[in-house]
């Protein structure tokens, strides 16, 4: 099963997301009669187990309404396209992405990608209020340092229940779900060009190159956990203007999810609604030869499969 966030007018309800109509939970609950216990919450987590409340009468939503008529199906729902789909976690705690976890982006980097017993994860994170961006919703190259934004397709992990000391063999029960995220990066960001050099400066330069505001669109939806037993057998595309730039499957990981959850939770405990992104594979604009770069007016579309497709434009910075 697929939900998501979608605003009607200044309303924002919990959807599924069937191919492509949505279904409004609450809605649909009143016309067939199925009590919803988070009724009043826009908060995607009450309808997602493992501790959502809601994830049953959700799951019993879709039971039902698949055995509508077409006409009743019609009535009880719209379509996606129009739609205003939201970030599915507005507001997270934490959003933690990876640096560096398939090896061919290692490698297209310059670097030698490593084995997962000789090295770690490399863990980064990104302030979610500003760069968190809608499905629909434009990339905004920053007026600051606007040559070279790059994309980067990752697989998105939404934490479920509380994950403290996990194992590897558990942590996939700790997840609600799973989404699509763009690590929009740029790749040659430096903060006073005319500075004396530190010996840190180009790890603080990669880094502050991932904050731009925008910097974090997300969506459209969320797969159920319950639904993708195995988030390690996917395929990611990313397109830019139709052109197919990364294609790739996260079976490609060093790390899979369950040993990111783990690893993380042995240092940091990890709650609900926090997302872990999971790194990006080979097929960076960075790495081409001539590099390609993002500029207003591109459209870009970041598909996993079984997941959904995010698609975002390009725009100048505001």
């Amino acid at each position: 099963m697929h939900v998501c966030r979608s605003q009607q007018g200044k309303t924002i309800e919990i959807a599924i997301y069937d191919n492509d109509r949505l279904i409004p939970i609450n809605r649909a609950a009143r016309e067939l009669k199925i009590a919803i216990p988070t009724a009043d919450s826009t908060s995607i987590l009450d309808y997602l187990a493992p501790h959502g409340k809601s994830a049953k009468a959700a799951a019993q939503v879709l039971a039902r309404f698949s055995k509508l008529p077409a006409s009743a199906q019609r009535r009880l729902s719209r379509p996606v396209k129009g739609a205003r789909i939201k970030v599915p976690v507005p507001h997270p705690k934490k959003v933690i992405l990876l640096a560096g976890n398939y090896a061919a982006h290692i490698v297209e980097g310059g670097g030698v990608a490593p084995e997962r017993a000789a090295t770690f994860p490399y863990f980064f994170w990104k302030p979610p209020t500003t760069t968190l961006t809608d499905p629909g919703a434009p990339i905004r190259i920053p007026r600051v340092s606007p040559d070279h934004v790059d994309w980067e397709i990752e697989l998105g992990v939404i934490i479920g229940r509380t994950a403290r000391h996990v194992s590897e063999a558990k942590a996939l029960s700790h997840v609600a779900g799973y989404t699509v995220c763009n690590d929009i990066s740029d790749r040659r960001f430096r903060i006073n060009p005319e500075r004396q050099p530190r010996d840190k400066d180009a790890f603080f330069d990669w880094q502050h190159g991932k904050w731009h505001d925008t910097f974090l669109p997300m969506g459209p939806c969320v797969r159920t956990a319950a639904s993708l037993p195995d988030p390690q057998k996917l395929r990611l595309v990313l397109k830019v203007n139709g052109n197919v730039m990364q294609d790739a499957s996260t079976a490609q990981m060093i790390f899979p999810a369950a040993a990111l959850i783990s690893i993380l939770s042995s240092f940091v405990t990890l709650e609900p609604g926090d997302i872990i992104v999971t790194g990006t594979p080979s097929g960076v604009g960075h790495a081409r030869k001539p590099p390609i770069y993002l500029k207003p007016r591109d459209q870009v579309e970041a598909e996993i499969e079984g997941i959904g497709i995010l698609r975002n434009p390009v725009a100048a910075g505001k």
